[in-house]
């Protein structure tokens, strides 16, 4: 008898060590994103930070500068909080973040996942993805960017195109 796939375990896809993704629950907005292994959660520059609770709910509204290098273009969001805990930094330092939860889209494939709002200005990425949303899901090639796919502008807009598939060469593993 032939095993069939298990159909409640996502399916697993390469990407590289920075990629392109979108976040649905937050206008769509697109975003470039660093995948690190090395970092537990995940975080997502954000400035003017201002909870308010509504009906015994905690709710945040925030702006977000979703282009890289651009501090003129930015979207005001508002994301029910999850949590307010405890982060450690890149930098070792502590501080405490708001947490929220959104879709990650990624390719063909969302999933939710959690997200801690941090002022990100000063770092080279808009947003960090870490282990905990990656779980299961996500295997980093380090030595590449983009396999899922690069936005290009059309008539000042962005649109997807995916990237050519690498080919394997007679030294890696198939």
């Amino acid at each position: 008898m032939v095993p069939r796939p298990d159909s409640s375990r996502p399916r697993t896809q390469i990407v590289g060590w920075r990629e392109w993704l979108e976040l649905p629950l937050l206008g769509g907005t697109k975003i470039k994103a660093k995948l690190d292994t090395g970092a537990r959660s995940s975080a997502l520059h954000a400035f003017n930070l201002q909870p308010f609770q509504e009906e015994d709910r905690w709710f945040v509204r925030f702006d977000v500068h979703p282009l890289q290098r651009n501090d003129e273009v930015y979207k005001t969001f508002v994301a029910e909080v999850v949590d307010y805990r405890w982060i450690t930094n890149s930098g070792g330092g502590r501080e405490k973040r708001f947490v929220i939860v959104t879709t990650l889209k990624m390719g063909d494939d969302a999933w939710p996942i959690e997200v801690t709002l941090t002022d990100r200005d000063q770092m080279g990425f808009r947003m960090l993805i870490g282990r905990t949303a990656m779980h299961h899901r996500l295997i980093v090639d380090p030595a590449a960017s983009y396999r899922i796919g690069k936005p290009r502008k059309t008539n000042g807009t962005m649109r997807a195109r995916p990237l050519p598939k690498r080919r394997h060469t007679a030294t890696e593993e198939e």
